[in-house]
């Protein structure tokens, strides 16, 4: 059985908005997988880095399910890891608490559990959300390298942890293909979607709470300002695209946020003057105003493990156009639920984009299959394939 798990989530808290800094999907997995465990009966803590003195300890967000804030400072990464993991066992013998398992989100985190699983005999789950080596396959010239040090870590977790999760099919060859993933310790868990949150609606009031007003075409990209993320294919598709603007929702992430931010907004000066809105991040129960507000969803990512954006537009009942890469030709069902498109053309988004937003019966049709679509991804499917792992690793 499993009664208590311990999540630990060094990079980001789950109270963070995503959009904002670090905080992205990864901050929606562990808060709405925290909350559904909790639900059904786990205790889970989720133990990430405190970077404000003024911040609470521990902060409980429902019964079961506690955040816990944990000092750390170090020289290097290697002395902050030591110096967190060291905090979590000494927070866990003052509250005199056990876990049967530990779940450890991204390298970072993963590395933390490598030196839990060690110290305190208790088995190891990770999910790392994004891989070093697939991200440095796709980097854009002029980026910085993936550092060594993530990657060489991240291939230890994978050769120390018990069960390795992967979000889809593609994330599990990536990680066999990249890192030799044992195949017996290799495990598919998708992430879910709140249906109660995300679900179609009026446009016109979601507009109206959005601040775009009601008329008018728009595309929508959702999501931290990282390259990564290939917004600037979103913009440069507007070129291809007559009568139709874009909404830019999210804030700066990583340390070339703020440079990206400042080149996008040139380049949507230059490309599209007056049809990009760059709006900040908003909370995770708000976004669903931005996805009904939206005919399109875009999703141009140039690496992306699932792409929870994509699932929560679909179920929000708007079509996604999404890059051919990773996990997301796995989260959008292409010419059911919205299209997938190769490369980084701008024309060939915009082809599209307009395929849709220029045909009122097409846009029906792939908004009834992206809700038919996104049903297939639950929070309690997630949680049950967990446990069902959990189980494994304890009873193993």
């Amino acid at each position: 059985m499993t009664d208590r798990v311990a999540f630990i989530s060094i990079h980001s808290s789950p109270l963070a908005a995503p959009g904002e800094g670090d905080a992205g999907g990864m901050n929606v997995y562990v808060d709405s997988l925290a909350g559904t465990l909790a639900r059904r009966g786990v205790a889970v803590d989720v133990f990430t880095r405190r970077l404000d003195d003024d911040v609470l300890e521990e902060t409980e967000v429902e019964p079961g399910y506690r955040v816990v804030q944990i000092s750390a400072s170090g020289d290097d990464r290697a002395d902050l890891i030591r110096s967190f993991s060291e905090g979590v066992v000494k927070w866990m013998e003052r509250a005199e608490v056990l876990y049967d398992v530990i779940h450890s989100h991204y390298w970072l985190s993963g590395w933390a559990g490598v030196l839990l699983q060690d110290r305190l005999g208790i088995p190891l789950a990770i999910s790392f959300h994004t891989l070093g080596r697939v991200k440095e396959s796709v980097r854009a010239p002029g980026e910085p390298r993936e550092s060594l040090v993530r990657i060489a870590a991240e291939a230890e977790v994978v050769a120390r942890a018990g069960c390795v999760v992967a979000s889809t099919p593609a994330d599990a060859a990536d990680l066999f293909e990249h890192y030799q993933a044992a195949p017996e310790r290799l495990c598919v868990s998708p992430p879910g979607v709140d249906h109660n949150l995300f679900s179609p609606g009026d446009a016109a009031e979601a507009r109206r709470r959005v601040g775009v007003g009601e008329d008018g075409r728009w595309m929508a990209v959702v999501g931290r300002i990282h390259p990564l993320k290939g917004i600037d294919v979103a913009i440069r598709a507007l070129a291809h695209l007559e009568s139709v603007r874009l909404l830019v929702v999210g804030g700066p992430s990583g340390p070339d946020g703020h440079a990206e931010m400042k080149r996008l907004e040139a380049l949507a000066a230059a490309t599209a003057p007056g049809r990009v809105v760059f709006l900040p991040p908003v909370a995770h129960e708000e976004v669903v105003d931005v996805y009904r507000a939206a005919d399109v969803v875009v999703v141009p990512s140039r690496s992306e493990s699932f792409g929870l954006v994509a699932a929560e537009a679909q179920a929000s009942g708007t079509p996604v156009v999404a890059a051919r890469v990773g996990g997301l030709a796995y989260t959008v069902a292409d010419d059911q639920s919205g299209y997938l498109v190769a490369g980084e053309d701008p024309a060939a988004y915009a082809e599209a984009i307009s395929r849709i937003i220029d045909d009122p019966e097409e846009a029906a049709r792939l908004s009834a299959g992206a809700v038919a679509h996104a049903a297939g991804f639950s929070w309690e499917a997630t949680a049950d394939r967990l446990l069902e792992l959990y189980h494994g690793m304890v009873d193993g």
